[in-house]
Formats: C-alpha cells, sequence, structure tokens
C-alpha cells in the first residue's frame, strides 16, 4: 500500500522537477514514526502480558493488554489517494505479540495503484512542452545575443541589459535541464534520499540562475523607468549600480542559502523546500522583486496614459484600448507581471494548472521577450536591412543616428535612448 501511493505522485515529481510530493508523503509518516517511538511507554518495563506501542509503517498502535482488540482508522495521508471511503484496520494483542491487520490494509485502505491514461497522457504532454519551450527560448536568445553584440551601432547601455537578461534566460534553462538530468537519471532512484555532490551542485545552480532570472527583469524595468524619469546620461550613470544588482544580489543571498543548507538542513539534494525556514532565502527576494516589477510596471502604464495625446483621450474610443492594451501586453512578458498570479495562487491549487502556467508558460517566456526586444526592434531591423543591402549591393551604408522606441506594434512610440 506504501508504495502503491508514492507510484501515484510519481509522474507528476518527473514533470514538474524539483517538486517531490511524494517526499511530504515520506517525511510526514517519519514524524509520525518518530512521534510513536519518542513516546513513553506507560507499561515500562513491566513483565505483565501485553504488547508494546509498535509502528506498522502506517500507523501507530498504543499499548494493549492481551486479549484486547484494538480498531484504527485509515491513515489521514491516504486520503487524497483513496477510492472508496476510509474503512476500520483492527489488530488483537496476543499474548505473543500483535497479530496481522485485519482486514489488510489494501481492502480497508484501498488506494488508486494505477494513474490513469488520461492522466499519464497530460504529464507527458506538459513535459514535451516545456522540453521544447525552453529549447526554442535558448536557440532564439541565442540568436538574439549574438545580433545585439555582432551590430556595433547596437552597443549602448539598454542593449547590454538585453544582453544580461537574455544570458540569464538562456542560463536557466540550461540549469534545468542539467537538474532534470542529474536528479531523474534512473526512474528507479529514490528522490527523498538521494543525495550526492553533483545532484547539490545542479540544485544550487538551478536557483542561482532562477533567482538572477527575476533580478534582471527587475533591472530592465528599473532602467526603462530611469530612462523615462529622467535625462540619457543620469540613465547612463545608473547603469553599473544596475549591473551590480542583477548579480550581485543572487550571489549573495544564494552563498547564504548553501550556507544554510550545509549546517543546518543537509538532506537530500537540497531540492526538499516544504517548511523549511531556509527556503525564504531565495523565495523572498524572488517575491520581492516580482512585487516591485509590478508596481514599476502600473508606473509605466501611468506614464503610457500620459505620454498619449490629452485631446485624444476618449476611452469610448476603442483605438484608445488597443493602444494601451498592446502597450500593456508587451511589457508583461518583460518584467513577469505575470509572476503575480503564480505567487497568489493557492498551495494547494490544482497540480495540473499549477504545472500548465508555471511550466508551459513559463518555459516560452526567452522566446517572447526575444522577439519582442530584439526581433521586432526597430534599431535591430534597420541594422540588419542595411547590412544586407550593404552586402548584397556592395553600398556602404549610410550611418544616421537613430533613436530607439517601444516596437511599432505597441502603437505607443516612446523615446528612451540613443545608441
Amino acid at each position: 500500500l506504501y508504495h502503491c501511493a508514492l507510484h501515484t505522485l510519481s509522474l507528476a515529481v518527473l514533470v514538474a522537477g524539483n517538486v517531490h510530493p511524494e517526499c511530504d508523503f515520506v517525511t510526514e509518516l517519519k514524524k509520525k514514526e518518530a512521534e510513536c517511538l519518542e513516546a513513553p511507554q506507560e507499561r515500562g518495563n513491566a513483565t505483565a502480558p501485553g504488547c508494546k506501542r509498535t509502528w506498522d509503517k502506517l500507523l501507530c498502535w498504543p499499548e494493549a493488554d492481551a486479549g484486547e482488540i484494538l480498531a484504527l482508522p485509515c491513515p489521514n495521508i491516504l486520503f487524497h489517494f483513496m477510492k472508496e471511503p476510509a474503512g476500520m484496520i483492527k489488530r488483537n494483542c496476543t499474548k505473543k505479540g500483535w497479530s496481522d491487520p485485519f482486514p489488510p490494509y489494501h481492502v480497508a485502505c484501498p488506494v488508486e495503484d494505477e494513474i490513469p491514461l488520461e492522466e499519464q497522457s497530460y504529464f507527458s504532454t506538459i513535459k514535451i512542452i516545456y522540453t521544447v519551450g525552453y529549447s526554442v527560448s535558448v536557440t532564439s536568445l541565442i540568436i538574439a545575443v549574438t545580433v545585439l553584440i555582432a551590430f556595433r551601432r547596437l552597443r549602448c547601455p539598454r542593449n547590454y541589459i538585453h544582453v544580461q537578461l537574455f544570458f540569464t534566460f538562456i542560463l536557466k534553462a540550461i540549469a534545468i535541464f542539467i537538474k532534470d538530468a542529474v536528479l531523474f537519471q534512473k526512474e528507479g532512484i529514490d528522490h527523498c534520499s538521494f543525495s550526492t555532490t553533483e545532484c547539490k551542485i545542479s540544485v544550487v545552480f538551478c536557483h542561482y540562475f532562477m533567482m538572477t532570472n527575476f533580478m534582471w527583469l527587475l533591472v530592465e524595468a528599473l532602467y526603462l523607468n530611469c530612462l523615462l524619469l529622467s535625462s540619457l546620461s543620469h540613465g547612463r550613470r545608473y547603469f553599473w549600480w544596475l549591473v551590480l544588482c542583477g548579480w550581485g544580489f543572487p550571489t549573495l543571498f544564494t552563498l547564504i542559502w548553501i550556507l544554510t543548507k550545509f549546517y543546518f538542513e543537509d538532506t537530500a539534494c537540497w531540492d526538499i523546500n516544504q517548511g523549511s525556514p531556509y527556503w525564504w532565502l531565495i523565495k523572498g527576494p524572488i517575491i520581492i522583486s516580482v512585487g516591485v516589477n509590478f508596481v514599476l510596471f502600473v508606473n509605466i502604464i501611468r506614464i503610457l496614459l500620459k505620454k498619449l495625446d490629452p485631446r485624444q483621450i476618449n476611452f469610448n474610443n476603442s483605438s484608445q484600448y488597443r493602444r494601451l492594451s498592446r502597450s500593456t501586453l508587451l511589457l508583461i512578458p518583460l518584467f513577469g507581471t505575470h509572476y503575480i498570479v503564480f505567487n497568489f495562487l493557492p498551495e494547494y491549487t490544482s497540480l495540473g494548472v499549477r504545472l500548465y502556467l508555471e511550466l508551459c508558460i513559463g518555459s516560452f517566456q526567452g522566446f517572447i521577450v526575444a522577439v519582442l526586444y530584439c526581433f521586432l526592434n526597430q534599431e535591430v531591423q534597420t541594422e540588419i536591412g542595411r547590412r544586407w543591402h550593404g552586402k548584397r549591393y556592395g553600398l556602404v551604408p549610410v550611418w544616421r543616428r537613430t533613436r530607439w522606441t517601444v516596437p511599432s506594434s505597441s502603437g505607443v512610440k516612446m523615446t528612451t535612448s540613443v545608441c
């Protein structure tokens, strides 16, 4: 019965990567076992016939006198897996000790021992989607980085920040692939006790690049706000401070987290964080960065509204709605504002919904960012066009300084920088 309950969780674990619901199951059982065995024996060293308190891997049977029959309900932890109403398990205390449970656990507490085909297909599809999503994102981001670095006229603080953000998406995807390969290299592996230096390193890098990705999303938002609220020279002055924050804060919090895990919670592969206070060293900065990003996002929408021609502001006009909506949708993937929804989803929201939102949508975010902020960037298109026509006709393009705007598909042009 114990192994059947674990089996129902295993496929979801393979998809979720760093989520181990079956480890919560094992941890809860170990906690109940410790409570059972550590409780003082009421009978002490008495020689009178009877049965001592015992743990049978699922239930704690208290002390009983010979001839006494005890009945206990099915363990609460199995209710999630049971396909029928819970029954009662009985054991008889004999002079020789406890009898076998009757009826057996698998009869009194029947659980689903097979994952439905529809559920297997769903999880397999999710895994394929997020694998394709990260692969597409990495490919598009590598191309985007190459373009922004190759063209000299595109080398400016704004694009340098884009490149750093692209790198964090690339490194995060690679770290996730490596972690999955290390932690799930064998199907029969015990994820709850598996502990090697390699798996711990893979988890550390996964958390680190996850945090740097969120931090650079925040840097993008801060830099754009600086450009909108001050002059270009002031924006360049902030550049190196933003770079320091983008890499420095994640490094600091990750190092502190490593030390606390090593000295106070060196269990498994450091990937079981349920109930761990040290997990807030990783989760806390991410939640704060997402919250600040949301505030900056609202502020930029406010600036967009102000930049629209006041004489034309009429919210009954559908075109005005379209212009604002397009600008908003362009800013959401860059600033990671949709993660606000993820952070406030209830902890016990359907596993399928959480997997779809966090894995499928999140895996394609790098691709969306590369398209919106490189491939649809007017500067990039202009430079590629000039280089292409120059080589095609053997002409030396006439270079001129151009000012960058939010991609034209947004409908709202905002001059923010000159490269």
